[in-house]
């Protein structure tokens, strides 16, 4: 999806909201009995929420920092708190796969938003091993993630209509910032040099940041972490590391190094060096209350980490820089 795509998906987006609306400023927040009880699986959803809900809701996230949302088991306590949830924000996609079960359940509640469902068909992309759903990871793609904001606050909107114009000037300026955003992904990535363009990883979460962005992306396991990656996988990755004198590969937070360690041992056999690039955010964002616990922080890190080891050119702070540059801070 190029900008002038994005920019009218924006505009599309905007007159879906209920007049893009700008309020003066905010009243003071609501008591803890009145603010919106929102329960989201993922952080990527959970900031969203965040952001366009601000001091009107209180949102609690079930899997944090480092948790690989595919392998991922309910408690007692995660059931308690989807009982008691107003609304309940889910990716969708069978990216939460064993937790799909309950939220299927809970869904004919009217409670469950499923983000990705907001999400234009033909954005989405299939793989064989995905079988009869999407790949979910469509967050890497900004501009198509952009889509969820919609239907996040609208669902807000639904439960607190006397704050809907704040949901509404909220998604407004959100979707602006994420903008540009992915302006800074299509500028950055550019600079790398056509022959470097290759974006090695623990597993297949970045085909929508491929895409994107221009890189050719491959995964050692397959969309879900509970595929293994096979010693013929591995073996074809190292033939290619070799030949194509790739230099860096890339672990990611929410999986084991493990794998990636026998690339580079593997490459290393036969006589070629391949660092790790960095740790990259692929199915959980970073620790709350940093830049990298925010879904622009998480793919502001992901940009930068990608562009300036693949041998591209990006600012010192990445985008967060830029923008305080002019400003704006993180």
């Amino acid at each position: 999806m190029d900008r002038r795509q994005f920019s009218g998906g924006l505009a599309a987006f905007c007159l879906g909201l209920a007049g893009c609306r700008r309020t003066g400023p905010e009243t003071e927040p609501e008591s803890d009995q009145q603010l919106l009880n929102v329960v989201a699986t993922v952080g990527m959803v959970a900031d969203l929420v965040r952001q366009i809900g601000g001091s009107r809701v209180q949102v609690t996230q079930l899997m944090g920092s480092g948790v690989d949302p595919h392998l991922y088991k309910a408690t007692r306590d995660d059931l308690r708190l989807l009982m008691q949830a107003d609304v309940i924000i889910a990716v969708g996609l069978m990216l939460e796969g064993r937790l799909q079960e309950v939220l299927a359940r809970l869904k004919s509640t009217g409670r469950v938003v499923f983000a990705a469902d907001q999400i234009p068909a033909d954005l989405l992309l299939q793989s064989e091993e995905s079988g009869d759903h999407p790949d979910p990871h469509v967050w890497m793609d900004v501009a198509a993630w952009s889509h969820c904001l919609a239907g996040i606050t609208g669902a807000l909107g639904a439960e607190r209509p006397q704050y809907a114009a704040e949901f509404d000037s909220r998604a407004r300026e959100l979707a602006l910032e994420l903008q540009e955003l992915h302006a800074y992904g299509l500028q950055s990535v550019a600079t790398i040099p056509q022959e470097r363009r290759v974006l090695i990883t623990s597993h297949d979460a970045f085909r929508y940041f491929g895409r994107a962005y221009g890189l050719e992306v491959m995964g050692l396991q397959g969309i879900s972490t509970e595929s293994e990656a096979g010693l013929l996988r591995v073996n074809a990755l190292v033939d290619l590391l070799v030949q194509r004198r790739i230099s860096a590969v890339f672990i990611e937070s929410s999986v084991p190094q493990k794998n990636i360690a026998a690339l580079i041992e593997g490459a290393v056999a036969r006589g070629h060096q391949v660092s790790i690039g960095g740790e990259l955010y692929s199915d959980a964002m970073g620790e709350q209350g940093t830049w990298q616990g925010t879904y622009p922080g998480m793919l502001d890190h992901n940009i930068t980490t990608i562009t300036r080891s693949l041998g591209g050119q990006v600012p010192e702070r990445g985008w967060a820089g830029l923008r305080a540059q002019t400003g704006v801070q993180p």
